[in-house]
């Protein structure tokens, strides 16, 4: 039994000597990382994080270690960027250097390094002018995709009705309509919200961009082509995750804000009926006109801090940034909450307040730092489409509908059931009354 228990703790001692000269590796081997909390053996950094609230404590180690600092998962090292000058100066001043996407193990094993959000290097940039041909070619950042979004706002407002005020969760509903825009663009068609087929699409978006085969049959002899079935799969699943997901989540969160403060949704309606009315159908060109609507979207947008972490960066050689040195593929983490919650351009980050984009004449104030499409080259490529989906399916159901909570205001939870990697709204009920 003795010599078990000296065998064990050799064994410890060997595993933790092991760990430590790993990360004394890491740290001294091709560059000089920036300060940060002193990483335990094998685990690293994690138990100086609040897994439930990730972001808060990456903003509360930056207090102590600068907007600049290295934390590790594991034995593996990740620059974190914190506030706007950092993240400003990575992705735009030195874009190029912090090109590649970093590790995250939870898609990793399902993307493989395909598709267009994950895939790194000359494919990513493959891909990425692939994407932005493909969705010009049919109709992004032209008056035709206005048209499908109104067209897909119409139904969206056929379908709510549907719920005769009664109380439902908005959940499927809001994912369907920014799927179904996803559908008109790249199939042409769109589908009935209880159509089998779209149902089917909703639950498997991964395995069912087969409709570009014309595509990939240039390219299926050419075996360095990135144009295979594996690739063009995962790319077709990656736009119709972010372009579903991202916006209905941000729908279902605004509509539970303006629950909690119907005096945002008074304002809001009052704009809406005395700038379009309640029978003329919201168009793109009425933005300018309504400010203070268009406030409340930015401040949805920042107060909920969709991805508070953003995608995870990585450098692509060893990159000189300030007084350091990351080595080539550092991972790399834009805390993009830390500017969209920055006390100095945000006063009281933390309350939701419309006010945050409004002069004081009553005018929309822009901000470079409205920041929840990311920076750079690898900020959101559907951003265009996404803006204009949230301002016309807004404001739509706004001017048809008014919110009714089942609960007191004061009572409703506004907190996100998670913090880390994406911010969900909890679940919650409303009725919707037609004006």
């Amino acid at each position: 039994m003795e010599l078990l228990g000296l065998t064990t703790l050799a064994l410890v001692v060997s595993v933790t000597c092991l760990s430590l000269l790993s990360v004394w590796m890491k740290m001294s081997t091709g560059g000089r990382l920036p300060p940060g909390p002193t990483p335990l053996p094998i685990i690293g950094n994690i138990l100086q994080l609040n897994l439930k609230n990730i972001p808060a404590s990456l903003s509360k180690l930056a207090q102590e270690y600068g907007p600049v600092y290295t934390l590790y998962f594991g034995s593996w090292p990740t620059v974190v960027l914190h506030g706007y000058d950092a993240v400003k100066e990575a992705l735009l001043n030195q874009g190029d250097e912090f090109l590649e996407r970093g590790p995250l193990p939870v898609i990793a094993d399902n993307q493989k390094g395909c598709g267009l959000i994950f895939s790194k290097g000359e494919r990513w940039k493959l891909l990425r002018r692939f994407s932005l041909m493909t969705l010009r070619n049919f109709g992004m950042g032209k008056r035709s995709l206005e048209e499908r979004v109104q067209e897909e706002a119409r139904c969206l407002v056929e379908e709510l009705q549907k719920t005769e005020a009664q109380p439902f969760d908005p959940t499927f509903i809001l994912a369907c309509a920014p799927c179904n825009v996803i559908c008109s663009i790249l199939f042409n068609d769109r589908f009935q919200y209880n159509d089998k087929t779209f149902l089917n699409l909703m639950d498997l978006l991964n395995k069912n961009f087969h409709q570009l085969n014309s595509i990939w049959c240039q390219e299926k002899h050419n075996l360095k082509s990135d144009f295979d079935l594996e690739n063009l799969a995962s790319c077709g699943s990656n736009l119709f995750t972010a372009g579903t997901e991202t916006t209905s989540t941000t729908l279902r969160f605004g509509l539970l804000l303006l629950l909690k403060y119907p005096e945002v949704q008074a304002k809001v309606q009052e704009e809406l009926d005395r700038v379009i009315g309640r029978h003329q159908a919201p168009s793109m060109k009425d933005k300018m006109r309504l400010p203070y609507t268009d406030a409340v979207l930015h401040e949805i947008q920042r107060y909920i801090t969709l991805l508070p972490s953003s995608l995870p960066h990585a450098v692509v050689r060893d990159t000189k940034f300030r007084h350091y040195v990351i080595p080539k593929g550092t991972a790399v983490f834009p805390l993009l909450s830390s500017i969209l919650l920055d006390q100095k351009e945000f006063p009281n980050p933390e309350k939701f307040d419309p006010g945050h984009f409004l002069d004081k004449n009553g005018c929309f104030k822009k901000t470079d730092y409205f920041v929840p499409f990311s920076l750079g080259k690898r900020s959101c490529l559907g951003e265009s489409l996404a803006r204009m989906e949230l301002f016309l399916f807004f404001t739509t159901i706004l001017q048809k509908f008014s919110l009714k909570s089942l609960v007191e205001p004061r009572d409703l939870d506004i907190k996100p059931v998670a913090t880390g990697f994406i911010n969900l709204p909890p679940p919650y009920k409303l009725c919707l009354v037609p004006r």
